[in-house]
């Protein structure tokens, strides 16, 4: 017997909207963030990113460099109800989990400061950063191999199988390269401006696969599920996305005696990811080879304020806004965004003595992201993360940056029909830890 259905072919189908296009941008391009993630009113090198205007006010003219590494730490768990699942261990309920550990995380910001000018450059990760492995696949995957007996079933007016087995896994890896290039004016003892552009290079994989799919038939026997349905068997994909765009960087700083507060616009960059595949048998158009996919990377503007209470003692406070539904996805999921993410941070740093200074801070993220936009990995949840550390006055000319980062997240429950009237629910849950240490240099 063998019945024509097509429950497998759209199984892939969601894989692209994994990663393909996401709205989250990361902020976190020096080990000073870590510490103080409120940033945007920087003076320092690591304004180089955060707060670029800021720079004009630099101490010292000539060099000045920051190299850092950061390594993050991270899962993104999927907790999925859906009663067809029983047919595989005999639980409707599976946890479906993703690690991701990224040991190398490089950013490096410079600027040189001449006169009233300062020319400045970052090159950093801007977006990914890492592999995430599910060794058990996704529940979108095993939810449509799961309706096969179901629908053989009813197609045939009889109980012909209770159950099935299948081999399932996903990689995917992810990382945009960020370099910066620009220049600040001080046009005003008290007021600067800034202009530049960054290129943004991305760089995506995937490898998954559905293997040795079978159905159990009333005997307990487990039968090949080719042999049911008609040309469905194993499906494989290996394929790499690149794209390129640029974006312009605008920035204002206001000094004024204890007071800083800075302004920065980063304007969407638009890009497109090519496809480079290697294998394809999901019988998916979107990841053949040479396909294009739509992937920018949404417009922010950062604001923040910073405010020397006594010489020893600082604090913070910064607002982000990316401007999420103008950036376009695959198949305009942008539009399933309600405005775009808000952060909002604060900080505070004291400083011990001459040599020695420590800072801690928070940053509340709120995600606009509708539960229709919501997909196995491309999700995205409200956060509230806390950083803390120090800093060391080596000599006058090097400073240590080191830091601790972690992130606590919202579980978000979903329900949906997932397939057909057949309805599921899904919890979704991530956890991150970042470290990091850097090194500022000036000459």
């Amino acid at each position: 017997m063998r019945k024509k259905l097509t429950v497998l072919s759209i199984v892939f189908s969601g894989v692209m909207n994994v990663w393909a296009g996401g709205i989250l941008t990361n902020t976190n391009q020096n080990v000073s963030f870590l510490r103080n993630p409120a940033r945007g009113a920087s003076t320092e090198i690591d304004a180089a990113y955060t707060n670029p205007a800021g720079l004009a006010f630099l101490p010292y003219e000539g060099l000045w460099l920051s190299i850092n590494n950061q390594s993050a730490f991270q899962t993104r768990s999927l907790t999925t109800t859906f009663a067809p699942f029983a047919g595989f261990g005999g639980n409707a309920e599976k946890n479906f989990e993703g690690k991701a550990t990224a040991w190398l995380i490089p950013s490096l910001q410079a600027a040189y400061k001449t006169g009233d000018w300062v020319f400045s450059a970052n090159l950093s990760v801007v977006g990914g950063g890492g592999t995430l492995k599910f060794a058990t696949g996704l529940p979108s995957f095993e939810s449509q191999i799961s309706m096969i007996p179901l629908q053989v079933n009813q197609s045939a007016g009889a109980a012909v199988f209770d159950g099935y087995s299948l081999e399932s896994r996903l990689k995917g890896s992810s990382m945009t390269l960020g370099g910066q290039l620009g220049a600040t004016c001080s046009i005003l003892d008290f007021f600067s401006a800034y202009l530049g552009l960054r290129l943004n290079y991305a760089n995506n994989g995937y490898e998954g696969s559905l293997k040795n799919i079978q159905l159990r038939n009333a005997a307990g026997q487990y039968v090949p599920v080719q042999n049911v349905v008609a040309a469905m068997g194993d499906m494989s994909l290996d394929l790499k996305q690149t794209g390129l765009g640029l974006a312009p960087v605008i920035g204002l700083d206001f000094l004024w005696n204890s007071l800083n507060v800075g302004l920065t616009y980063e304007f969407k960059s638009a890009l497109t990811l090519t496809n480079k595949t290697a294998v394809n048998t999901t019988g998916q158009t979107q990841f053949d080879d040479d396909f294009k996919t739509p992937c920018d990377i949404p417009a922010l503007l950062s604001a923040g304020v910073r405010y020397d209470i006594i010489p020893a003692l600082t604090v913070s406070a910064g607002y982000h806004h990316f401007f999420d539904s103008d950036a376009k996805m695959l198949n305009d999921r942008q539009k399933l965004i309600s405005g775009g993410t808000n952060e909002y941070l604060t900080g505070v740093e004291y400083r011990l003595s001459r040599k020695f200074l420590v800072s801690c801070g928070a940053q509340f993220t709120r995600s606009a992201a509708t539960d229709d936009f919501q997909s196995d990995l491309n999700y995205f949840l409200h956060s509230a993360s806390f950083g803390f550390g120090g800093a060391w006055d080596v000599t006058d000319n090097i400073r240590i940056n080191a830091a601790y980062f972690f992130t606590k997240y919202e579980d978000r429950t979903t329900v949906t029909p997932v397939i057909a009237t057949v309805e599921g629910s899904t919890v979704f849950g991530r956890t991150n830890r970042t470290f990091g240490i850097g090194a500022d240099f000036r000459f």
